[in-house]
């Protein structure tokens, strides 16, 4: 794709990782990204709260380039609480409660791995091991759950899922509960290990499926068994 001056102007204005925004740049000038970005404005000049802040949007594929990619952990949208968010799926900054769902995962974690269970939430040192923690959806409005979604970020993490599934090969796609499993259906299973149960949410979680899925060493062995350094999944204090 050839960029006229104003289409490369508009791409270097977005704060986003070399990789990614050249892999993404179809749908970064399209008029989904369009609106997406006007609706963004319009909410915030409204004076409404959105989290995580803008800096963080793109947190997750900042933090994990394309070539890095071993493991995604697909989400659905960002936590609504203060001090919650900061760009990364189940991920919360340290010195924050850690939700149920990540209590969950860092239980099931423990009872696959046998690694203890962290005092806090900050899930950085798993995305740096190249582990895409990304949301469906990006953003969101403070104490409204699902407030953003249907407003393009759906189409534009579509977009993400499809240049991993074309451009690599050996990812483990981790997909919890029902949400991450449609989106899932993007992913060639001939060129990726998908591993799927249910959502760590304590409602979810209770009614079995999520227990005992083992995701963790799974993705390991996989790696393992295609020549890729598995992950450290355990976490500093």
């Amino acid at each position: 794709m050839s960029l006229t001056e104003s289409q490369q102007i508009k791409l270097d204005k977005i704060q986003l990782e070399a990789q990614w925004k050249d892999g993404l740049k179809d749908f970064l000038l399209s008029p989904v990204m369009d609106e997406l970005k006007a609706f963004l404005v319009d909410e915030m000049q409204a004076g409404k709260v959105i989290y995580p802040s803008g800096s963080l949007i793109f947190n997750a594929l900042n933090t994990t380039p394309m070539a890095n990619v071993k493991v995604v952990i697909l989400g659905q949208d960002p936590y609504h609480g203060p001090g919650q968010a900061h760009g990364l799926s189940f991920s919360v900054q340290k010195g924050v409660a850690l939700p149920p769902s990540l209590r969950n995962i860092f239980h099931e974690l423990h009872n696959d791995l046998g690694i203890p269970v962290s005092k806090h939430g900050n899930l950085s040192h798993w995305a740096e091991q190249g582990v895409l923690l990304l949301n469906s959806v990006l953003t969101v409005e403070a104490g409204m759950a699902a407030s953003h979604q249907k407003r393009g970020w759906e189409d534009f993490t579509d977009h993400v899922i499809d240049v991993l599934n074309e451009q690599r090969e050996h990812i483990v796609f981790i997909l919890w509960g029902a949400y991450a499993q449609r989106k899932g259906q993007r992913i060639d299973p001939t060129k990726h290990l998908i591993l799927k149960a249910a959502h760590p949410s304590p409602l979810a979680a209770n009614r079995g499926g999520f227990f005992g899925c083992k995701v963790f060493s799974k993705s390991n062995n996989y790696l393992k068994q295609n020549g890729i350094e598995p992950i450290d999944w355990q976490l500093d204090a």
